[in-house]
């Protein structure tokens, strides 16, 4: 059975980020108005994709979508307003980019700020759930690995195009060999993360 194609009749915005658990560079969220009626039974949640197929995904999204929108937050707003608030702010930059206003807005996740009293629905594994939210899902995974590629040009040490900016002990042990680049989140607390085992 593939994920729900509406919540109700009303114009539905899924919204997700991305990025929220890293070290590293910003988080992004996107929000996604999909065509009413419509049916993309290839859409999941984007960490159940493979890479290639969320590329995939991700042009499917933009050329079906009757509007999307993407929002990024950078390392020095999250380290001033911290993660969780950064996360708030992401969306509702993508929800800004969106040529239609929705009626509705579908929420990954249990906790959102609301925006402009448009009417709001969280859902704990929406990405798993609606399709919307799994095309936010995509693009903002998607339109992140891609920063992060290109970040890791200028900062090869960190191996961000593999790792994303996450804290794997490759990750952890380059900040310990080379420290921080403008580009890591310094309100995370650092110390704890290094002392994990590499």
């Amino acid at each position: 059975m593939g994920l729900l194609t509406h919540y109700s009749n009303m114009v539905e915005a899924g919204c997700d980020e991305a990025g929220r658990g890293c070290l590293a560079g910003p988080v992004v969220a996107a929000a996604v108005i999909l065509k009413n009626g419509a049916d993309y039974p290839e859409l999941n949640d984007s960490k159940q994709l493979t890479e290639k197929k969320r590329m995939q995904l991700r042009e499917l999204v933009i050329n079906e979508a009757l509007t999307y929108g993407i929002g990024v937050v950078s390392p020095q707003e999250i380290d001033e307003i911290n993660i969780l608030n950064a996360s708030f702010l992401a969306m509702h930059r993508a929800l800004d980019q969106l040529k239609l206003q929705p009626e509705l807005l579908l929420i990954d996740g249990n906790r959102f700020n609301p925006y402009k009293k448009i009417k709001h629905i969280c859902v704990v594994g929406g990405d798993a759930k609606y399709q919307s939210i799994a095309a936010a899902s995509i693009l903002a995974k998607t339109t992140r690995d891609m920063m992060m590629v290109e970040y890791d040009q200028h900062y090869p040490v960190y191996n961000w195009k593999k790792n994303k900016g996450y804290p794997t002990p490759e990750h952890k042990k380059a900040i310990a060999d080379y420290g921080t680049t403008p580009l890591h989140r310094m309100t995370f607390n650092m110390a704890i993360q290094l002392k994990l085992n590499f």
